[in-house]
């Protein structure tokens, strides 16, 4: 494909006199490792949810491989390529690991409107979800308890579920959050494992990790876009010290 995999110009969005984001313009190529770094209260995950459609933005565009999302609902998004993760895990956790991933597969088919269908007859999709599992490292756990797993086992998860809707775009909300220092590097060999057909925009807390993973940063701050560039601009530039770093 050619041209951005994610575009977004001058996207403005205000909670009542609040500006969360305001003319925030991001360019993400194709395969293309971003990282969305700021404060807490930089607006990061607020983007993430315009990008995904739980938010509506105000003004602005949010084009995916060139088509305009901004009044496309999120199911549609997803099935168009866009996928994601939460900074607040959302799994059943009185489901199988097998079972979350399979539910995450059914919301891109037809089939989930359909009150008959049996769903432990959809061999299709637990295969699916297997192979997601296996991706992961969960290949062996797929019949366990959600409930019963640790918690770098579910960031797994939820990852194997993002992955298995074969997204073109992949948006990850603080995927080393909470875990231990072996969870993180767990979790930080696994996406590096991630094809390069995925373009991935992440946000995340933990630097070492971030910039390691990062070819392009952008740094936002009450909203704007202060500093965008390459690793070594935007550790350079003082404006991510006094902003970011608090030096």
């Amino acid at each position: 494909m050619t041209g951005p995999a994610l575009e977004i110009t001058g996207l403005n969005k205000r909670f009542g006199g609040l500006p969360v984001t305001r003319d925030v313009t991001i360019t993400v190529a194709p395969g293309e490792r971003r990282l969305i770094i700021g404060p807490n209260g930089a607006g990061k995950t607020t983007l993430f949810n315009q990008i995904t459609g739980d938010l509506r933005p105000d003004s602005g565009s949010i084009r995916l491989f060139g088509e305009e999302l901004v009044k496309v609902k999120t199911s549609t998004r997803v099935a168009k390529g866009l996928s994601r993760t939460y900074q607040i895990l959302t799994l059943f956790p009185q489901d199988t690991l097998r079972h979350n991933v399979v539910l995450s597969l059914l919301g891109l088919r037809g089939v989930r409107w359909n009150p008959w269908i049996s769903l432990s007859g959809r061999r299709d999709l637990f295969a699916l979800a297997e192979e997601a599992l296996a991706s992961v490292g969960l290949g062996d756990g797929g019949t366990r308890l959600v409930g019963e797993t640790s918690y770098g086992e579910r960031r797994r998860l939820e990852l194997a579920m993002a992955l298995a809707q074969r997204p073109k775009v992949l948006l990850l909300d603080e995927p080393l959050a909470g875990l231990s220092q072996n969870e993180r590097n767990g979790v930080s060999e696994l996406l590096t494992t991630i094809p390069r057909d995925v373009a991935i925009v992440m946000i995340e807390h933990d630097m070492d990790v971030a910039l390691a993973f990062a070819e392009q940063i952008t740094v936002l701050h009450f909203g704007q876009v202060i500093v965008q560039g390459t690793r070594a601009d935007v550790v350079a530039d003082p404006r991510t010290r006094e902003i970011y770093l608090g030096e």
